[in-house]
């Protein structure tokens, strides 16, 4: 297990949700985090705070230049709209490819070209949405997004390999977390189209609520793991994280 006391840490998307619990959990392990957010937020003391869009094309560049962090999270992403097919436009059904699927593919390229240094790791969180066949109805192209998130960290690990850089790209695939700003709306939309209240709709589920506590201890479990023993993806629930084939 790696002393977390001497690495540097970036969170993209830490103001709030499970960004926020995993900035937090991280400061309190020891490392030194930066936490990006693109608006003011509320963070312990000693996380340092970078007000940045995380989707803009020269951000991921700068930062990592700035920083040369060992670990970089990836959580930011929009929150999608919460409506059946005919009632989106083609502007809120792609808001997520327009922002998580950019955020994704401007930090996997930047750490790819920079490059970031040997033994680095970068986590991106994509969505259990991603793993139903029947993806998410109600919330546009949200997906079909996230799915691709888990593609585009595969391709950047065969890339990093190929290349011989000694870097680990990991996704994390994170079941509902109905506490927080992403979550909440979607638990409302679905349990509503059930014909449930919320929390017989949550009764429901075959898993554990993940909550962002339990989202920071899991990314400070992967960031402590030896490289060896870090799977290629993982799906996120309140009983942690599983690893997937």
């Amino acid at each position: 297990m790696t002393d977390l006391s001497q690495k540097t840490i970036v969170v993209v998307g830490a103001s709030r949700g499970l960004g926020h619990g995993i900035a937090t959990a991280l400061a309190e392990a020891g490392a030194h985090v930066v936490a990006v957010s693109r608006t003011l937020a509320a963070l312990p003391a000693n996380v340092k705070l970078e007000v940045a869009d995380g989707a803009e094309a020269t951000a991921a560049a700068s930062l990592l230049d700035r920083y040369e962090p060992d670990v970089v999270v990836l959580v930011a992403g929009a929150t999608p709209h919460m409506r059946p097919l005919q009632q989106q436009t083609w502007e809120t059904f792609s808001v997520n490819w327009q922002t998580d699927v950019r955020i994704a593919f401007h930090w996997l390229r930047e750490a790819l070209l920079k490059p970031l240094q040997p033994g680095s790791r970068v986590i991106v969180f994509s969505s259990g949405a991603a793993l139903n066949p029947n993806g998410s109805s109600l919330s546009g192209g949200y997906a079909g997004a996230k799915a691709t998130q888990r593609f585009i960290t595969a391709y950047a690990q065969d890339e990093a390999t190929r290349a011989g850089l000694d870097i680990t790209f990991t996704t994390v695939l994170p079941r509902f977390a109905p506490a927080t700003g992403v979550g909440r709306p979607a638990v409302h939309a679905y349990a509503a189209q059930a014909g449930l209240p919320v929390d017989d709709y949550l009764r429901q589920q075959s898993f554990e609520l993940l909550t962002p506590d339990v989202a920071g201890a899991a990314v400070a479990e992967l960031a402590r793991a030896d490289t060896a023993d870090v799977g290629a993806a993982y799906v996120l629930s309140g009983a942690g994280l599983e690893v997937l084939p």
